[in-house]
């Protein structure tokens, strides 16, 4: 069995989702500490304290013993899948906005690749709705930051 085919404990699923927004924190902390431009610290900044949040709301649901919200979980998140389009690369002290949220597109989509592994492998079990409510935030925070790149770095035809 693969990994996205098992599922798992409410605890042992929110303390794996803790860890993902912990390591996702880190990353875009990591990021921030190494740039000079103004605007794209701002930008990861406001990524990171995302991730610091769903922290919080998973270890606030760890001690609850549930976790609220889920509500249209059936309705996808549309995005633009511009991770296929724009080339992931390491942030150096001289990135940009542009290079930032890049940055920032492909580690949303790591979590939404990780959150719909799991939510597919636990469907139909108590954890499949946890796991894809977890799934929707990632996504709606995905399809954030692509409108903010359309937004800002497309042209239009």
């Amino acid at each position: 069995m693969s990994d996205d085919q098992v599922c798992y404990t409410f605890d042992a699923a929110l303390e794996m989702a803790i860890a993902m927004e912990e390591e996702g924190f880190r990353t875009y902390l990591a990021a921030i500490r190494q740039l000079t431009n103004k605007g794209a610290k701002e930008l990861l900044r406001e990524n990171a304290l995302d991730e610091l949040n769903h922290k919080h709301q998973l270890e606030k649901a760890l001690v609850d013993g549930r976790m609220d919200g889920g509500e249209n979980l059936d309705t996808p998140i549309p995005t633009m899948h511009l991770d296929y389009l724009l080339d992931k690369q390491e942030l150096g002290p001289q990135s940009g906005v542009r290079e930032a949220l890049v940055y920032a597109i492909h580690l949303e989509k790591g979590a939404v690749d990780f959150y719909g592994k799991v939510s597919t492998g636990c469907s139909g079990a108590p954890m499949g709705k946890l796991f894809a409510q977890l799934l929707q935030e990632e996504s709606r925070h995905l399809q954030s930051l692509e409108d903010l790149y359309e937004q800002h770095f497309m042209t239009e035809n």
